[in-house]
């Protein structure tokens, strides 16, 4: 159901990763991402071509379409990193000179701040100097049709980039482990444990968490793993937290749910497989129309300005995002 929304908030953004082609076939896999298109950005002359990329300065780009009701800014910058080598300068791989720069080139100026505070984030991650350029797009060239989604027509061609450590998880869980079901009733109280390993409801109007407006993020109450941000709840009046979308796209299962005589979507944790609600389509029209109903026990709220303590100092951007 994730990546059926009533109404399309179509965003675009740039990035230079080095080779394109494994770039363009890496943000593919995507969920939310809807276009891709490679060509060349941000050189000093308004028309270039493949040759003469040294001569014009332009960056070998992927130009994506999203749709940010699915996925947001904050997670596609994320997972850039994860298929760049941040720390060279005009090289990645076996590709040396400045079309293989590294760079975020964006069109819409309110997408800076949101740029400007993961690049943040990144240097404080890494603690290293980080050769990724941010610049507005400019003198954008759509690249020879042979070099659109070429691994697809060429799936041997060389690239330095494998596509698939674009879907590696964001959330580390190196550090969780598995709980047995029966140790849990050590750990959590009756009513969580009930909904989150016995798929119980919660009654309505009881949660803490109905009328948090604290920005942070809300995470599984076992594993850690983080599920919401502040930034998508709402108050949709049915009595239970609700949000717009997942913080990520990853982290959570859905299942068909046909109990109590009703067809329902049931929302699951992926790490710790906990139930934690149900997702349907009569949320908020222009943020893509789902309604993510979640039972407040199963989650832990962390605070903005406790995340990076606990952990989660990767996720800030997504609480403005």
């Amino acid at each position: 159901m994730n990546n059926i929304t009533k109404n399309q908030n179509i965003k675009t953004i740039y990035f230079g990763g080095g080779c394109f082609w494994g770039t363009q076939s890496a943000f593919k896999l995507l969920s939310g991402v809807v276009d891709t298109q490679v060509g060349y950005a941000n050189g000093n002359t308004s028309k270039t071509q493949y040759q003469n990329l040294s001569q014009t300065n332009h960056a070998e780009v992927v130009k994506i379409e999203y749709n940010k009701n699915i996925i947001r800014l904050s997670e596609l910058i994320l997972r850039y990193f994860s298929i760049i080598n941040p720390f060279t300068l005009n090289n990645q791989g076996n590709d040396f000179g400045t079309q293989y720069r590294t760079g975020i080139y964006y069109q819409d100026d309110e997408d800076l701040k949101i740029i400007d505070r993961s690049m943040k984030i990144m240097k404080k991650i890494y603690n290293r100097k980080i050769f990724v350029e941010v610049e507005k797009i400019k003198n954008y060239v759509t690249a020879e049709a042979y070099h659109q989604n070429y691994l697809d027509k060429n799936p041997f061609g060389y690239c330095h980039i494998n596509p698939n450590d674009i879907l590696e998880p964001l959330w580390d869980d190196k550090d969780f482990q598995k709980i047995r079901k029966e140790d849990l009733k050590n750990i959590l109280d009756e009513e969580s444990y009930a909904v989150m390993k016995e798929n119980k409801t919660e009654l309505p109007f009881t949660s803490k968490f109905n009328n948090n407006e604290e920005q942070g993020i809300y995470v599984d109450k076992i594993s850690g793993e983080p599920l919401f941000s502040s930034s998508d709840k709402f108050d949709a009046g049915c009595g239970w937290p609700s949000f717009t979308r997942p913080i990520t796209t990853d982290l959570l299962k859905e299942n068909s749910d046909y109990s109590h005589n009703m067809i329902r979507t049931e929302v699951r944790t992926k790490i710790s497989d906990s139930h934690l609600g149900h997702v349907f389509d009569d949320g908020i029209t222009a943020k893509g129309g789902l309604r993510y109903c979640i039972n407040g026990v199963a989650l832990k709220f962390i605070p903005l300005d406790e995340m990076e303590e606990s952990g989660y100092l990767k996720f800030i951007p997504f609480v403005y995002d």
